[in-house]
């Protein structure tokens, strides 16, 4: 009995060895999965233009698709700046500098194998720009015509050429560029080919839809699955064009949590491998637990944007003056935020090439604030109703309800009763475009939605050009300076770097010394993620590469 008992336990070893090897090249070949917490509501949208700010070009922009010119963000101690994408080099026309002629990289393919070439390019110019065309989306217009307004139209010269025309000579547009990305044409027309009925336009839009949930870009990622609001499974494209960042790990899950806490708690409790903006106040249990943390100051800036329109209080200068020298940015810093952020003294820091030399320091001056507040007629007796409008969350919005707190409560010290608006992150982010004067802005004074400073464009531009006012862009308080005019102008006419640059600092010195916003912070994309996760590299920019990110 013994003996059969022996043998029988030797077979059951002797089974499960043989089980254990044969699971061995499988767990040797295991798929490694990254899983992101993100700061957004919902997943951005997939079908080549993202919606949710620069979050969404981040997470499904960037990652999916390429443009004609992309950001260098191999580096976090370099700037990034704008490197070849799928176009390899670019020129303007010497003799009309509205025309410009890309030369694109050969031997490309879209994820579903059909070749990018110009034709490519002219379809997805005009899949924003070109109404009567049958690819026409109305719904990506507004998140990427408004980010490139000179660009006029394409030409094919030949299938590895293209011509590109402005509106008005504009030095910016290669940088305007790395917004435009390259969703596939073919696979756009198979569903559209699909598509019932006989009306054109309810037949783009059933193909824009289908595309969305199977998408086809040229990018390092592919789509795998996709779930509304809920996650976006991306998986490595093997044979992405640029050897050296194709992804290290099989497959990346999105996954939207709005809420800080929400979200820290996900990573302590191993949900996720990785949260953009952990809650400040979980720093010492992170870092005790062994988890990484990544910060580095960014071209980002938190602000308010104010409005100008008749009968705005903020269009006192002294008003704007008292309310940047109201807040105390140092104590926010080390505070509230736990040292995440850089203290703003504007749009670009000192040392930045499109700083210049205003003459309003921006710092924490509280009696010459309430100096300034008294000379406007305010005071202890007669405080000045401002309201805001703000996102309980959002891309790049760090943390948007306590900061936002932090602001009312300082301003208060100053005679401003600060009223909050709060909503939804991408409803704001829509109202934005829509501007001061629609009712959408529910009577607000200003608006709390961050913005990204890496080029001319994004940085001052859209803000402070008079003919940037909604629809066109992003100048939601109908600012309309003829100084400003004058020194954009300047700036996009000029296409020597260094000329252009001056003008760039003289209009830069020029808005702080109008105390156009209420400068507050930079955020520094703080990042928090397991040990697991290696190879992340932290740029200096709004974006990051998730091709170099391993898992052990």
């Amino acid at each position: 009995m013994l003996i059969k008992k022996n043998k029988t336990r030797a077979a059951l070893i002797a089974l499960l060895a043989l089980g254990s090897a044969a699971a061995w090249p499988r767990v040797v070949a295991a798929e490694t999965v990254l899983r992101i917490g993100m700061t957004a509501a919902d997943i951005p949208r997939t079908l080549g233009q993202p919606d949710q700010g620069f979050e969404g070009n981040r997470f499904t922009g960037l990652t999916m698709y390429d443009a004609l010119t992309g950001w260098d963000l191999s580096s976090a101690d370099k700037a990034s700046v704008v490197i070849p994408g799928l176009a390899t080099e670019w020129k303007v026309d010497d003799a009309d500098k509205t025309k410009w002629v890309f030369k694109l990289r050969p031997g490309v393919t879209f994820h579903d194998g059909s070749p990018f070439n110009a034709d490519a390019v002219v379809w997805n110019v005009e899949k924003v720009l070109k109404q009567d065309a049958p690819q026409f989306d109305a719904s990506q217009v507004g998140v990427t015509a408004s980010r490139m307004p000179t660009l006029a139209s394409a030409k094919k010269i030949d299938d590895m050429t293209v011509e590109l025309t402005t509106k008005e000579p504009d030095s910016f547009l290669p940088i305007n560029l790395t917004n435009l990305f390259m969703a596939s044409p073919a696979k756009w027309q198979a569903f559209y080919d699909k598509a019932e009925g006989t009306d054109a336009k309810a037949k783009s839009q059933a193909a824009w839809t289908a595309f969305a949930k199977d998408a086809s870009g040229t990018g390092p990622w592919k789509m795998a699955s996709f779930t509304p609001r809920e996650r976006l499974e991306l998986v490595k494209n093997a044979a992405y064009w640029d050897k050296a960042r194709v992804p290290k790990i099989d497959k990346m899950v999105l996954l939207p949590m709005p809420e800080a806490n929400a979200r820290t708690a996900a990573l302590l409790s191993g949900q996720v491998d990785w949260v953009e903006a952990p809650a400040p106040d979980a720093l010492p249990e992170l870092k005790q637990r062994g988890f990484k943390l990544y910060a580095n100051e960014q071209p980002h800036v938190w602000p308010w944007q104010f409005s100008r329109v008749e009968g705005s209080p903020w269009n006192d200068i002294r008003v704007r003056k008292a309310a940047n020298l109201c807040v105390d940015r140092e104590g926010l810093k080390d505070g509230l935020l736990a040292g995440l952020m850089v203290p703003a003294t504007g749009t670009f820091e000192p040392g930045h090439p499109w700083r210049g030399k205003p003459a309003f320091e921006i710092k924490y001056d509280k009696a010459t604030a309430q100096k300034l507040m008294q000379e406007a007629g305010y005071g202890p007796n007669k405080k000045l109703t401002v309201k805001t409008q703000t996102s309980a969350s959002g891309s790049g919005q760090m943390q948007p309800l306590p900061m936002n707190e932090y602001l009312q409560q300082a301003l208060a010290e100053c005679y401003f009763d600060v009223q909050l608006d709060v909503i939804e992150w991408n409803t704001l982010f829509t109202n934005w475009r829509r501007g001061a004067k629609d009712p959408s802005a529910n009577g607000s004074h200003a608006t709390n939605v961050t913005y990204a400073a890496m080029d001319p464009f994004f940085a001052l531009v859209r803000f402070l050009q008079s003919g940037m006012a909604p629809p066109v862009s992003n100048n939601w308080g109908f600012i309309n300076n003829p100084k400003f005019d004058e020194l954009v102008k300047k700036a996009r006419q000029t296409f020597d770097p260094a000329a252009r640059d001056a003008a760039l600092a003289e209009l830069h010195a020029a808005s702080v010394d109008d105390a156009a916003f209420l400068y507050v912070a930079h955020d520094v994309g703080p990042r928090a993620m397991s040990p697991k996760v290696t190879g992340v590299v932290q740029p200096k920019s709004w974006f990051i590469d998730f091709s170099p990110v391993s898992m052990n």
